[in-house]
């Protein structure tokens, strides 16, 4: 398995990439749809965003703490949290989730929204990652993800860059259908 060091770093220069796009686009590019079941390029930084801070990095703590929503460290991944991370990565496909008010993030305010969100999660990850550096115990606590199965403390880690990685199909397919317009 990558290393604590290596997971955050690659991160980090996923990061570098969505902060210099983020650059480069318009506020008015950021908000625009194809259509209403399609995110716009903002509520795909929220998503990222989000995600992170309220789920991935939240099961980290979670799984550190060993707390009420952890479960038994024999409970294992399902055979696709296996193949994901086996491959280090997300399979190159199109996850599409129905829009609904629970799921889909909401338009950002403004750039500087999406650069602080941005580097609110970088922090986190650095902080993490000297936490989970120090904690050789991380394999105990697992929480479970709802596709992926139970995953530990540094698999969530891990996770938070391969999503961030993964969703770079989506920003390329989202860019695209704005120089087509």
């Amino acid at each position: 398995m990558t290393s604590t060091n290596e997971i955050l770093n690659s991160f980090e220069t996923a990061v570098e990439r969505y902060v210099a796009e983020l650059n480069l686009l318009s506020m008015d590019e950021l908000l625009e749809k194809e259509n209403e079941e399609e995110w716009s390029i903002g509520q795909m930084y929220m998503h990222l965003i989000q995600s992170a801070l309220f789920m991935q990095l939240r099961n980290i703590d979670h799984c550190l703490t060993n707390n009420e929503h952890t479960v038994h460290s024999d409970e294992v991944k399902t055979e696709l949290g296996s193949q994901v991370f086996e491959a280090e990565q997300f399979p190159p496909v199109r996850v599409k989730v129905p829009a609904s008010p629970q799921y889909t993030p909401l338009q950002p305010e403004s750039k500087e929204q999406l650069a602080q969100g941005l580097q609110q999660v970088v922090d986190r990850m650095r902080s993490t990652a000297t936490v989970l550096a120090l904690e050789e115990a991380a394999t105990g606590s697992k929480v479970l993800h709802p596709r992926l199965g139970a995953l530990n403390a540094q698999e969530w880690f891990h996770l938070i860059e391969m999503h961030y990685k993964h969703h770079f199909l989506q920003l390329d397919r989202l860019k695209m259908n704005l120089v087509s317009d």
